[in-house]
Formats: C-alpha cells, sequence, structure tokens
C-alpha cells in the first residue's frame, strides 16, 4: 500500500508547489487557520514577540543584556561582554549550535520553524492575520485579487500595505537594538536625519527588506532563500518526528457517500475534502508524504482533525508521528545516530562551559619585540624589550594598573607612564623592558612569570620567554 501510494504522486518532488510549469510564481492564499494547535502556536508567538522587542531594552550594568554590534566588534551576551579576542568561543558556540539544530531536527523535525522561526511568526501571525482582517479569507482574497479597481478596494489595498510598512519599520528598528542598541536607534530616531545618514539609511534599507519579504516573498523565503529546508534531506532519518499523514488508516482516500454504505466500506479514513491543501500556507499536500516546502505549522493537522470530528471519526489521521512508526508500529526516537550527536553535543557544552567559566575579564598580552636581541644594562642585569596590549572587556575603567616581576631575579622598567589606566571596553598598548640577573639566566631560553595588578589587586598572570646569552 505504501508503495503504490507514494508512487502515484511522486511527481510532487519534481517541482514546488508555488511555482507553474513555466516558471512563474503560484501566489497561495492559506485558508485562515483555527484549532487547538493554532492556538497554541498563537500564545507561543506572542511569549516569543514579547521577548524579541523587549529584549533591547533590558540593561544590566548600564549595557544591554544583548547586544551584537558586529561592526565596533562588540558582543554581550546575557550581559558578559565578548571582545574580538573571544572570538574562539564565538567558533565554539556556532559549532555547538549547528549540531544542536542537526540532533533537533533528526529527532523532531522542522519544529524550530513552525513554531520558533521569526520568519514563520510574523508572516503567519502578524502579517497573514492582518491581511485575513482587512481582505477577508482566502476566497475573498482572491475576489478581490481579480475585481477590478474600485475605492473599496483601493482602500483596502492602501491600507493593508501602510499597516505592513509600518510594522516592517518596528521589525527593522529592533533589528537594528540588537546591532547598535536601543539608546543608539532613539537617537536616529529622534534627531535630525542629517545627523544619523548611515544610520536612518540602514534602518530604509531593513525596513524595505522586511516589507519585501512579509508582503511580497512570503513563503518563497522558507523554499528558496533557507538552507533549513534543503537539510531535511540530509538530517530527516525515518524516526524523525515531523508532521505526518498517516496513509495506512486514511488510504484508499474517497468521499463518503451516503447513500451507499457498502462503498464506504473500502475506503480509508480520508474523505479526500483536500482542506489540508488549503490551509497550507506553502501550498503542499501533506498526503504527499515530507516535503521540502513543509514547515510543521501544524495548519493541516486542525483542518484534519476538524473533518474527522464532523465525520464521526478518530483525531490525528494527520499527526506528529514518524514514518517508521506509522509503517510498523515502533517508535523509537532514541536511535544510536541520536545518540553519537548527542553524546558529542554534551562533550562541546561542558568544554564550552569551562571556557565560559574561565574567561578572565582581562587579557594581557606580552610579547618580546621581534628583531630584537638581549642588552646588556651593566655587569650584572642583561634586559630584553616587550611589547603588550591590555584588553578590558569589563564595562568599568581599570585604573592604576602595573606590572610585577614573579620570577626571582628580575625587575620591570616601564617605557613611558609606571602606571596605567584603560577605559572600558578598551584597550591599551605599550612597551616595557624586562632586567635579568645574570646570574638568575639558566641558558639561552628562561621562562619568566610577570603579574598584572590593578589597585594592588591581581587580575591577570602572564608567562613568556627572556633571551639571554648562550652559557
Amino acid at each position: 500500500m505504501e508503495d503504490i501510494y507514494l508512487d502515484e504522486r511522486e511527481e510532487f518532488r519534481d517541482s514546488l508547489a508555488t511555482v507553474d510549469d513555466r516558471g512563474g510564481r503560484i501566489w497561495i492564499y492559506p485558508k485562515k487557520p483555527s484549532g487547538k494547535y493554532y492556538n497554541y502556536r498563537v500564545w507561543a508567538s506572542y511569549l516569543l514577540l514579547v521577548v524579541l522587542f523587549g529584549l533591547p531594552w533590558l540593561k544590566f550594568d548600564g549595557d544591554p543584556l544583548f547586544l551584537f554590534n558586529v561592526v565596533e566588534r562588540k558582543f554581550i551576551l546575557f550581559g558578559q561582554i565578548f571582545t574580538p579576542q573571544d572570538m574562539h568561543l564565538a567558533a565554539l558556540a556556532m559549532i555547538t549550535m549547528m549540531l544542536f539544530i542537526v540532533l533537533f531536527t533528526v529527532v523532531f523535525g522542522r519544529l524550530f520553524c513552525g513554531w520558533v522561526c521569526p520568519q514563520t511568526i510574523f508572516m503567519v501571525m502578524v502579517f497573514r492575520r492582518i491581511e485575513y482582517w482587512i481582505e477577508g479569507d482566502a476566497s475573498q482574497q482572491k475576489k478581490l485579487n481579480i475585481a477590478p479597481w474600485s475605492g473599496k478596494k483601493f482602500f483596502k489595498k492602501i491600507s493593508k500595505h501602510v499597516i505592513f510598512f509600518s510594522i516592517s519599520v518596528l521589525i527593522a528598528n529592533t533589528f537594528l537594538s540588537y546591532i547598535i542598541g536601543v539608546d543608539k536607534v532613539i537617537e536616529i530616531v529622534t534627531e535630525p536625519v542629517t545627523m544619523h545618514l548611515g544610520g536612518f539609511f540602514a534602518m530604509l534599507v531593513f525596513s524595505g527588506l522586511f516589507y519585501g519579504v512579509f508582503a511580497f516573498f512570503r513563503e518563497q523565503v522558507c523554499t528558496v532563500v533557507c538552507p533549513y529546508g534543503r537539510l531535511q534531506g540530509v538530517l530527516l532519518v525515518k524516526e524523525s518526528i515531523v508532521v505526518i499523514y498517516d496513509w495506512i488508516r486514511g488510504e484508499p482516500r474517497g468521499r463518503i457517500k451516503k447513500k451507499d454504505p457498502e462503498a464506504n466500506k473500502h475506503l480509508g479514513d480520508c474523505v479526500d475534502c483536500g482542506l489540508c491543501v488549503r490551509v497550507c500556507p506553502t501550498g503542499i499536500d501533506i498526503r504527499n508524504g515530507t516535503q521540502l516546502e513543509c514547515v510543521n505549522c501544524t495548519a493541516c493537522m486542525d483542518a484534519c482533525d476538524d473533518i474527522m470530528r464532523k465525520v464521526g471519526k478518530d483525531e490525528g489521521l494527520i499527526r506528529y508521528d514518524s514514518h517508521e512508526n506509522i509503517e510498523k508500529g515502533k517508535l523509537k526516537i532514541f536511535t544510536p545516530r541520536v545518540w553519537a550527536y548527542t553524546g558529542i553535543l554534551m562533550v562541546l557544552i561542558i568544554f564550552q562551559g569551562f571556557l565560559f567559566t574561565t574567561r578572565t575579564e582581562v587579557e594581557t598580552t606580552l610579547l618580546r619585540t621581534p628583531g630584537m636581541l638581549f642588552q646588556e644594562v651593566d655587569e650584572n642585569y642583561i634586559s630584553n624589550l616587550y611589547n603588550y596590549q591590555l584588553v578590558n572587556k569589563t564595562s568599568d575603567p581599570i585604573t592604576n594598573i602595573e606590572f610585577r616581576m614573579q620570577t626571582e631575579g628580575g625587575r620591570i622598567k616601564m617605557v613611558g607612564d609606571a602606571v596605567l589606566d584603560v577605559d572600558k571596553l578598551n584597550s591599551i598598548k605599550g612597551s616595557l623592558f624586562v632586567e635579568m640577573e645574570k646570574s638568575a639566566l639558566k641558558g639561552r631560553k628562561n621562562r619568566l612569570i610577570i603579574e598584572v595588578y590593578s589597585n594592588d589587586k591581581k587580575i591577570d598572570a602572564l608567562k613568556t620567554n627572556f633571551l639571554g646569552p648562550i652559557q
């Protein structure tokens, strides 16, 4: 039954549901969804929207709780400031996140796309709901679009796009708040445009981009731009939990014939109403199986459950399940593949946590000046010249900084100021001489330990090499 069911409909894999035979765009008019899962998604979306728009306003010690300023290379995560010197942490975090996405997709399919992805939340829960409110349900939208222009049509179209663009401006401002900070965005909005031409231009570009995506490009983002959907073919397995049609229970499909009850006995539970197709925001038929375009939004589940209740059959013909469970009645989530991914992920998380906990708020580098040999200060001392850089990763200035020699037989002479200060999120560079007693040297290469103090409190410790004469 499964082979026949799939073979009859394999043509869906040759083209996108939103593209016709000539390569033109097929505009999708999804029917307004409703039902249990849709209500859950509404509340989940409200929560995520509050988080998205609220986070830029939260501050910790005067700095944003989250900031991803790529231009100035300043990043803040949960109040912790990260500088370019912490790029190894960012790289490891990206690897961990990618592996988490792989593991999550292997187990739960595209659950993220349907419930958490900002593209889905804004498109389905914000822009389409406004469209339903102004233009009506799918059939009314179709009639409005093919109708000749009139005052009513003009008013509805203009009203919709004005609201769309206004929301896009709000999204753009929020997006910029994560990059440059909400205070800077407020300055751009409230002060004359001539004072912030670059910021104003960026705001217009982002606003136009979001408006174009949600007003026109829409579901094409998920099928054409986003790589996550295309990764399904690699990541999904038969044990993955996805939105799936129970073909064993549903086939052969057919409409119920009230006048011929005997004919109904040979039919499956699917009454072939097509409602699961009409509510799909990407225009697919979930009965064809797992597809590239499916974002697991559960709209087809709600629609099918509603029909099943009306015809007196059990809900769940379309449900969250795995191909393996439907085919063999065996639900197995934790496969060897999942355990392997989980093990690697746990190792990465533990290692990442260790690096975060051992991360210093001050990072100092001390290197011998290239091309310089040792110099004899007098008959007792030999000196090496070093270059130093001290990076302050905190949001407070660090004052009264001193370099102190811990290795016996040595002393430090600063080039310039003996006591240093460095502003918050800033760095200083300079040079210093390390002078060592000849009697303390043990050969050509000698290991030194130098400590860094601020107001008599040790903030860092350095290890470096001292070049001496051949003995």
